[in-house]
C-alpha cells in the first residue's frame, strides 16, 4: 500500500490521515514507527487507515493514538477525542457484577472441607501429645533432690576394727614377786571379705558410693534402664550390665564411681551439680 492509499483510507475521521501525513513529513516509514512504539506494523497501518475494529479494545486504540501523536510531536488529546465515537470503551459492569457474586459451595465440597479439617485437628492432637510426653520425660529427668551444704550431716565413718590391745578381765596371772598381772587377750582375726562374684562375658560392673543423697539414672546397651532411683547418703550401690552405659548423676560432687574397680573422675562432666556422660 502506498502512502497516498493510507491517507485516503483514514479519511473517515481524519485522525489516521493526520498521523500518516505527519509521519511522511518527518521521513518515517511505517516500520520505523512500529519499531519505536513497539507495535506491529500491521497495527500502525490499521490505525492510519481508520480500521479500529481490527485493533484490540478501545482503551488500547486510544493509547496507541496518544503514543503515535507524541512520537510525531502532535497534541494527542484532540486526536483521542476525535476517535472517541468510533472506539467505544467496553462495558465491564456485567463482569464486575459476576465477580462480586458469592461462589456457590456444594454439599460435597463442604463434606470434603470438613474431612480435611478433622484430619488436620487429629494430626495436630497427635503432634501435641508427642511433644507433651517428650517434655514430661525431660522434666522428670531434670527433677533432682539435692541436700543443701548447711544441712549436710557428717559422713559416717567406716567401722573400726577391734583394738588388738583389748584386755580379758577374767584372765589374771601371778608374776614374780606375787604381783598380779593381766593376761592379754588374743587379737581376734578380721572377718574374711567375700570376693566379688565373677561377671558373665561382656558384663561390666559399676560401683557408686553416696556421701549425700543423690538421684541416679543409668541406661545400658540398647537404652535398657538399669536403675533410676534416689539414693540416701552413706549408701553404696552396685550396677551390672552391658556397655555402653549412659549415666545421669545428681549431687555428683558427693558421689564416687568405679568402673570395673577403676575410679572415674566425675568432675569434667558436672554441670550445675549434675553429671551426664557415657562409659563404653
Amino acid at each position: 500500500m502506498t502512502e497516498a492509499d493510507g491517507i485516503a483510507a483514514g479519511a473517515g475521521d481524519g485522525v489516521g490521515e493526520e498521523l500518516s501525513r505527519a509521519r511522511v513529513a518527518l521521513g518515517f516509514t511505517v516500520a520505523d514507527v512500529a519499531q519505536q512504539l513497539k507495535f506491529a506494523a500491521r497495527q500502525i497501518e490499521a490505525l492510519e487507515q481508520g480500521r479500529y475494529e481490527t485493533l484490540p479494545a478501545g482503551t488500547f486504540a486510544r493509547g496507541m493514538v496518544r503514543a503515535y501523536a507524541r512520537l510525531l510531536r502532535l497534541d494527542p488529546e484532540p486526536l483521542v477525542q476525535r476517535i472517541a465515537g468510533r472506539v467505544a470503551v467496553p462495558d465491564n459492569t456485567d463482569a464486575v457484577a459476576s465477580a462480586r457474586q458469592p461462589i456457590p459451595i456444594t454439599d460435597s465440597a463442604r463434606r470434603t472441607n470438613l474431612v480435611y479439617a478433622a484430619l488436620s485437628l487429629a494430626l495436630l492432637a497427635v503432634i501435641a501429645g508427642v511433644l507433651f510426653e517428650w517434655r514430661r520425660d525431660r522434666t522428670d529427668a531434670a527433677r533432682l533432690t539435692f541436700v543443701p551444704a548447711a544441712a549436710q550431716a557428717p559422713a559416717p565413718k567406716e567401722p573400726a576394727q577391734l583394738a588388738s590391745s583389748a584386755v580379758s578381765v577374767g584372765a589374771m596371772a601371778i608374776g614374780p614377786g606375787g604381783v598380779a598381772a593381766p593376761e592379754a587377750a588374743a587379737t581376734p582375726a578380721a572377718p574374711a571379705t567375700d570376693a566379688p562374684a565373677a561377671l558373665a562375658e561382656g558384663v561390666r560392673r559399676l560401683r557408686l558410693k553416696y556421701e549425700r543423697e543423690s538421684w541416679v539414672e543409668i541406661h545400658g546397651r540398647g537404652d535398657k534402664l538399669l536403675t533410676s532411683r534416689l539414693n540416701a547418703g552413706g549408701t553404696e550401690q552396685v550396677v551390672e550390665g552391658r556397655p555402653p552405659f549412659s549415666l545421669v548423676i545428681g549431687n555428683a560432687q558427693y558421689v564416687s564411681l568405679t568402673y570395673d574397680d577403676q575410679p572415674i573422675d566425675l568432675a569434667p562432666y558436672v554441670k550445675v551439680e549434675v553429671a551426664r556422660f557415657t562409659l563404653d
